[in-house]
């Protein structure tokens, strides 16, 4: 039974509905400003703000708008992250305004959602300024941002501010059970893997792909101080192959997609939802390999929680016998400094490393601490 995509808002009842009466009042706003930690909820609700406003019902969650809205593929929903090593570019967001002055293509509304808002640099915010401020009737923007300080105050005072509160994970846990018929186990470590963000950790629950991936590098960090060097670049191949195995699914929808409607779209349009979904495979395959690093992250933080004595606190509790005997021999110090390599992983992709050799470096750094762990 499919999900009014209000639904999808968890643990933010006010912040739901709030958006829901604006929308059903013709009462939203031109432009807002998200702010809360990572995992409450921001970008499942911009999904949920950006489906009312083009399904025609409200988010009935079940429409052919709501579904490419959720999948990140309506021509009319622009998904747009930071392209500078430091954040957004002045270009960039020029590149936006010029986008703003155009028709929809297919809804009666434009949605773009920026994330890390807090990125934006004085010369990109000048050059977004006024469309933010005075933008078209049929545009509406959503901004990200973790806390309110980073982001500039001409940003903020353009835009109505919607907070977002931090949710305990014994309530996200609870939340997705619920949702999934999941465990507690199985919600926890959905949860860990995505980053503790409800909506893409029931997604994660539902794929066979990302599951197996998450097994597969439990099974390398189980195996890894006994591997040689082509196990662990063999590892970190097979392991890149588990995280693209779930895109095969993603690309089927995607020329599905197409091909329901080449009827209709122009030449120009066909090609702006063609490098929509290139951008859409490429950001499926980051949050991928993010969720591969989580696991990582988190089955290291479980030997931690172990060598101290607390491991009631145990997240990944399917694969605790390896951590026990990792538990029994790491020391805090040393269980930072494979902590660091995972870290140091999302940093190196974050500037465009090739993920394989970014994770080929973790693995052998983590192998290092597990062979010498004091």
């Amino acid at each position: 039974m499919a999900r009014c995509v209000w639904d999808d808002i968890v643990g933010q009842s006010a912040v739901a509905e709030g958006l829901r009466t604006a929308v059903e009042t013709d009462k939203a706003s031109h432009a807002y400003l998200f702010v809360g930690p990572p995992g409450s909820g921001k970008k499942t609700a911009a999904k949920a703000l950006a489906c009312a406003l083009l399904c025609g019902d409200n988010g009935c969650g079940s429409c052919g708008a709501c579904s490419r809205v959720r999948r990140a593929t309506h021509p009319d929903v622009h998904f747009i992250a930071p392209e500078g090593a430091a954040g957004y570019l002045a270009e960039q967001a020029r590149e936006i305004v010029h986008d703003v002055s155009l028709a929809p293509i297919e809804g009666p509304y434009k949605f773009y959602l920026l994330e890390s808002a807090d990125l934006f640099n004085d010369a990109a915010a000048n050059a977004l300024l006024k469309t933010i401020e005075e933008p078209p009737a049929d545009v509406v923007f959503v901004l990200l941002a973790h806390s309110l300080e980073p982001v500039p105050p001409t940003i903020v005072s353009r835009c109505q501010v919607v907070r977002f509160r931090r949710l305990a994970p014994s309530e996200a846990t609870g939340v997705l059970s619920a949702q999934t018929g999941a465990s507690a186990e199985e919600a926890a470590a959905a949860l860990s893997a995505a980053g503790g963000v409800v909506a893409r950790a029931r997604d994660f629950l539902s794929s066979t792909g990302r599951r197996e991936a998450r097994d597969r590098i439990l099974r390398s960090l189980k195996n890894l101080r006994s591997m040689d060097e082509l196990d662990v670049l063999t590892a970190a191949k097979e392991l890149l192959a588990a995280v693209k195995a779930p895109l095969e699914d993603v690309k089927a929808t995607q020329a599905a997609d197409m091909e329901s409607r080449s009827d209709f779209l122009s030449a120009s349009a066909t090609k702006s939802v063609e490098e929509r979904n290139k951008r859409e495979l490429t950001a499926r395959e980051r949050e991928g390999i993010s969720e591969v690093l989580n696991v990582a992250e988190s089955w290291l933080r479980d030997c931690l929680v172990i060598s101290q004595g607390v491991g009631d606190l145990v997240i990944n509790t399917d694969a605790r016998d390896a951590m026990e005997e990792v538990g029994a021999v790491i020391t805090p110090a040393s269980a930072a400094r494979a902590l660091s390599a995972v870290n140091l992983a999302r940093q190196r992709i974050s500037y465009n490393v090739s993920p394989q050799l970014a994770v080929e470096a973790m693995l052998y750094d983590i192998r290092e601490v597990l062979r010498c762990p004091r």
